[in-house]
């Protein structure tokens, strides 16, 4: 995926694709593909209107685009953020799916020489964040179909939803590019221009079990509330929102008739942080100056009106420093009482250690009567709903991602069991496990989400995905756990500050204005910042050389060894006490948002 940035545009030119795309020095112009409106965009006053196609300049230049994500506002004036590629996904019920793989950041303004250097470095800085999350893999959308909502939502709607255009009725927790579209949506004559993105995670495959033809579907919606990184956004906030949600939803077609089983996963739903401070695991801390309990009914009073009865299936170790959090979790639930809500605690890691992977069919055991009760959505081929499902499972781990993901894969295998057998494409007493073609693109496809899943949040690819891939451990697998666990060490404590300003940028959290002088990414750094990096370096090298070349005896070569050495030591523990100090932190947000 390539993001392009167009800063400075003086040339004329237009929009067009699925629309198109006409510009001139004074206007923009996107002309939708389905009838004769077009879309004026004004780039002096940024007003937005409609025109007709004989209102459109014939000097001015054509390119098309594939949907509009939205504009927003920089130092350098307002931006205008189109899709150019899209890749086909697959066809929901009859609607299609994209995959946005390719955008243009337009400016609205035709140069920047308005702007001081500083305004322009800042310009150039905030469109890097915006290039960041465009090229940030899983953006979907789809131009008649309502992506942000289950089937069984879908299903349980009223004439005059169905009459709403998509802007209108989408679940907000999961439209990506909201903020974009804020002066869109003030216009309902507009809304046709422009579509909802969500990202995460899609996949679409026609199968084959018995001869018999069915579409199998996974979609997982990231939730753009307490949106961020891996260690830098965790827990939830006042108003009940938990970090790295992720709803997911496998989906059945076959013969008219469709079924659906979502589970969520998300962060341990109250006031803890995790902040990178060098160390490999930094230890979680519980936050001793907030009432919890708000926050935490708050949040399973919102998931219950969406989803029903909750399981709670609690990953964490329940030793070393995961222990406190499995502890306040269930405590909280014990305090809230509330029937609708069960705690289920499993110690993945102890479970499942020496390789014992067998060991997670103890959980699937223990819920299993609770998945039955649930059920899943059903709907026949003559479109009556036969079946629904009235409770999910909300799986997490400490990411909320790898356990996670092994967990869910597993718990769906058994619904979609059901859901086979039901719709007559498994014969009585077949197995999904027996039907090698099926289950192999079913196990890929799940650790293709967990992939997917890992990077948005974490920055590389899902740990324990050879598992769900082959159904048991490999050493390649657990080699490339540890290669994966280096490079989060990595972007953890040395890039992830500027991902998580880009995903707030984005998002709105924060708010760029316009020639904007004084922003906060011009934050000085402490003397310790490049002082101590630098002494460390030099003592090191200057231990390396004195071993390297000898001296005129063993105890003046052993001397400048333990000097060196020692000071090289010591600087790096001093590193190590005021990691905080060298980790690259956000610096657009507010701090409490990250405590």
């Amino acid at each position: 995926m390539c993001a392009r940035n167009t800063d400075v545009r003086s040339e004329c030119y237009c929009i067009v694709g699925c629309n198109d795309r006409h510009t001139t020095p004074e206007k923009f112009f996107i002309e939708a593909c389905d009838d004769g409106d077009v879309l004026t965009i004004d780039r002096v006053s940024t007003e937005m209107s409609l025109a007709v196609r004989k209102d459109v300049s014939p000097a001015a230049v054509t390119r098309p685009i594939c949907g509009i994500m939205g504009t927003i506002r920089l130092v350098a004036g307002t931006y205008l953020i189109v899709i150019t590629k899209k890749k086909k996904v697959g066809d929901l019920l009859g609607h299609a799916v994209w995959k946005a793989t390719d955008f243009d950041i337009i400016s609205y303004k035709k140069t920047v020489l308005h702007l001081t250097d500083t305004q322009m470095q800042d310009n150039k800085a905030f469109l890097s964040m915006i290039n960041s999350v465009l090229n940030a893999d899983g953006f979907y959308f789809s131009t008649d179909y309502d992506l942000t909502h289950t089937l069984q939502r879908l299903a349980n709607t009223s004439p005059d939803f169905q009459e709403m255009t998509l802007l209108e009725r989408v679940d907000q927790r999961f439209v990506w590019n909201g903020h974009l579209l804020r002066e869109f949506i003030a216009q309902p004559e507009l809304h046709k221009f422009v579509y909802p993105v969500v990202h995460g995670f899609i996949a679409m495959k026609s199968c084959c079990i018995n001869g018999k033809i069915f579409d199998w579907n996974i979609i997982s919606r990231r939730s753009c509330f307490r949106a961020g990184v891996r260690y830098y956004v965790r827990g939830i906030d006042s108003e009940g929102h938990a970090a790295n949600f992720v709803e997911t939803e496998q989906i059945v077609q076959y013969n008219g008739a469709k079924a659906s089983f979502v589970q969520t996963r998300g962060s341990i739903p109250f006031c803890w942080s995790q902040r990178p401070n060098l160390k490999y695991k930094p230890k979680p801390q519980i936050s001793k100056s907030i009432n919890h309990l708000d926050g935490f009914q708050r949040h399973f009073d919102s998931q219950i009106i969406t989803y029903g009865k909750q399981v709670i299936l609690n990953l964490v170790n329940q030793k070393g420093s995961e222990k406190p959090l499995e502890q306040a979790f269930a405590k909280m639930v014990n305090s809230l009482g509330n029937c609708m809500i069960k705690y289920v605690a499993f110690d993945f890691h102890k479970e499942c250690s020496r390789m014992r992977w067998h060991r997670l069919q103890i959980l699937v055991d223990m819920v299993a009567e609770m998945q039955n009760k649930f059920g899943y959505f059903l709907v026949d081929s003559d479109g009556k709903v036969q079946l629904q499902q009235d409770g999910t499972f909300r799986s997490n781990c400490m990411d909320c991602l790898d356990r996670t993901n092994v967990i869910q894969s597993l718990l769906v295998c058994r619904s979609l069991q059901s859901q086979l057998e039901r719709m007559g494409v498994l014969h009585v007493g077949q197995r999904i496990e027996e039907q090698a073609d099926f289950e192999k693109i079913y196990k890929n496809a799940w650790a293709d989400n967990a992939n997917a899943c890992a990077k948005q949040y974490a920055g590389t690819g899902g740990l324990k995905t050879d598992f769900t891939r082959t159904g048991r451990r490999t050493q390649w697998g657990l080699l490339m756990d540890g290669w994966n666990s280096m490079i989060r060490y990595y972007k953890n404590n040395f890039s992830d500050g500027f991902r998580q300003d880009s995903i707030d940028l984005f998002l709105g959290n924060y708010a760029v204005e316009e020639a904007d002088m004084n922003t906060p990414l011009h934050e000085l750094k402490d003397w310790k910042f490049l002082t101590l990096p630098i002494i460390m370096v030099v003592a090191f090298s200057m231990c390396i050389i004195c071993l390297l070349m000898a001296g005129d005896t063993w105890t003046e070569m052993l001397a400048y060894v333990l000097f060196w050495g020692s000071a090289s030591v010591v600087t790096a523990g001093v590193i190590l006490f005021n990691g905080r100090d060298f980790v690259n932190a956000p610096k657009l947000v507010q701090k409490e948002k990250m405590d």
